[in-house]
């Protein structure tokens, strides 16, 4: 009678264990986020349009959050669109699953301050976000060479 308690023991937890290694593998096919950047990584196309020159600063209100796919390959990336006193701009913050798992939101109506690089991307003015201001809250997504923090790394 123990004995058959202790193999349904061993068994049961045998069977939680192989559970929890089939599930903590990474996904294999549809899922690029797994490997990889998703095309957000350094040495992209994308990514070598920041350029430090170009840097500078506009305050503006959001008018609109997106998610947008900026280059074919890449996984989608969250931008906004600023209203300053001269214009409305695109500004590019970075990947979505980068984004979209930090603790400050940006939304439509919140005034924002953003530093960044002004780039033409397809045929119109955008802004690569290297830092955005919301209050007290300081959003940094690139340092001042324009390498992004979720690079995860240095040059």
């Amino acid at each position: 009678m123990r004995t058959k308690k202790i193999i349904g023991l061993v068994l049961a937890l045998s069977l939680v264990l192989a559970a929890s290694l089939a599930f903590a593998q990474p996904m294999r096919g549809g899922m690029k986020g797994w490997k990889g950047s998703g095309g957000w990584g350094m040495g992209t196309q994308y990514q070598r349009m920041y350029n430090p020159k170009t840097v500078e600063t506009i305050t503006g209100t959001v008018e609109s959050v997106d998610k947008i796919t900026p280059m074919k390959g890449m996984n989608y990336g969250v931008h906004i669109t600023v209203k300053t006193d001269k214009e409305a701009i695109s500004v590019h913050l970075g990947p979505g699953w980068y984004i979209e798992r930090l603790d400050t939101n940006i939304e439509k109506g919140d005034k924002v301050e953003v530093k960044g690089s002004r780039v033409t991307f397809a045929g119109k003015l955008a802004i690569i976000a290297a830092e955005v201001k919301k209050g007290d809250n300081v959003l940094t997504l690139r340092d001042s060479t324009g390498i992004p923090v979720w690079s995860g790394w240095r040059r």
